[in-house]
């Protein structure tokens, strides 16, 4: 787990938004003030579990054929990345040469799209609490 902690910081985060937008404001009227009470004596108790299964997923990168290998293989990826992000990181940590085509696989079978966010394909193809991923230099499957 340490591993994939320091590797974070490698990933791009889109800033701290916050998923809870609902909290009403402090000063409001009589139906406002009589709302906000409930929600947040319940927010800190449905808000922890469901800020962390939201914003990050687990990654399971594995190189297919000639391409190298990375050290790291499990890595924590924010829900909103899209397939095209994760190829430019993978590029960059590999230093693959800007020309060089890298093809991301899901299930050994399909390539997504590059616009396709990661939150999608893990609540289409994740299993195990993860969604695994393989990545080669050259086309494989599909």
């Amino acid at each position: 787990m340490a591993e994939v902690e320091k590797q974070l910081s490698l990933f791009p985060q889109d800033g701290s938004r916050g998923e809870c937008g609902e909290e009403p404001p402090n000063g409001g009227t009589a139906v406002g003030a009589a709302e906000p009470a409930p929600p947040s004596a319940g927010s800190p108790v449905t808000e922890e579990p469901a800020e962390d299964t939201k914003k990050k997923i687990d990654v399971l990168l594995k190189a297919v054929g000639d391409t190298p290998i990375m050290k790291n293989k499990k890595w924590a990826v924010e829900r909103t990345r899209t397939i095209q992000g994760l190829i430019d990181f993978i590029k960059k940590f590999l230093k693959l040469v800007a020309s060089e085509q890298l093809f991301i696989y899901v299930n050994q079978s399909f390539a997504p799209s590059p616009d396709q966010e990661v939150g999608t394909l893990y609540e289409c193809f994740g299993s195990d609490g993860k969604l695994v991923l393989h990545y080669c230099k050259s086309q494989a499957w599909g």
